[in-house]
């Protein structure tokens, strides 16, 4: 019997949140796992702290300085590089499903650009760039780095004056909030309902200023949906998360 091979009708990108990296957990399982309509590309980003082995922060010097601004412009890399390897003459559909951190990521870019993006995916997404606390910011004020430390790998990573003035010089650009009305294209919210309470008032917030907004709720989802580092198989809250992506995809290429 021969294999039913469709042809993809967009492309999807992955991006992962803060401490996080292409290669963490379930992001392998949910890039296969949504790769059905559409082509799927899953990015580190350049500045995530991981180094040339893809599973271990080695490059901590790098994030130390992984400001929104370097994220933006890596995805924008990413998006121009993957139109330019297309074979036909009409650009595909440009989706993006951004984790945690990688959500304010891919909605900030999606406001910037609303030619290029088609859809934007949320998974228990953030809606305020700020992550860090006032001690942090205090001591990156102080003495130009703070540390932050990683639960999973007991690492102390650091925190430059860098990320800070990023976030100072832009902030009418990364008020997501703020901007939110203005998006074109559609977004779906796809948030576990034992995600942070950070995380559930974000969305709150965003839906007051566009009602438009899409918000499915994954029962016992917490903010991986169950999922852990290394991957140990697939939880009911990510097979449900997985299943109303591949909904949403399918409706927004209608």
């Amino acid at each position: 019997m021969e294999a039913n091979i469709q042809p993809s009708r967009g492309r999807l990108i992955i991006c992962h949140g803060y401490k996080g990296f292409k290669d963490w957990g379930m992001f392998p399982h949910v890039a296969q796992g949504l790769a059905n309509e559409v082509d799927v590309i899953s990015i580190n980003f350049s500045h995530n702290g991981v180094g040339a082995d893809l599973l271990e922060f080695t490059e901590l010097e790098k994030f130390a300085k992984d400001t929104y601004s370097k994220d933006l412009e890596d995805l924008a890399a990413i998006i121009q590089y993957s139109q330019r390897q297309d074979d036909t003459s009409v650009e595909k559909p440009v989706f993006l499903l951004g984790h945690s951190r990688g959500a304010a990521v891919c909605l900030i870019y999606a406001l910037e650009h609303p030619e290029q993006i088609s859809g934007v995916l949320s998974w228990n997404g953030t809606a305020n760039v700020d992550l860090w606390t006032e001690e942090n910011k205090a001591e990156m004020r102080a003495k130009g780095r703070t540390y932050t430390l990683n639960g999973r790998t007991k690492q102390n990573m650091p925190l430059d004056l860098e990320i800070l003035e990023d976030m100072e010089r832009n902030v009418e650009r990364f008020d997501i909030v703020g901007r939110i009305s203005e998006a074109a294209c559609p977004i779906t919210l796809i948030q576990g309902t034992e995600d942070g309470e950070r995380g559930i008032q974000g969305s709150k917030r965003l839906i007051e200023q566009n009602p438009a907004i899409k918000w499915i709720r994954i029962p016992e989802g917490n903010h991986t949906f169950g999922s852990v580092h290394p991957f140990k198989g697939e939880s009911q809250p990510l097979r449900k998360a997985i299943e109303a992506s591949l909904q949403t995809i399918h409706d927004m290429l209608e």
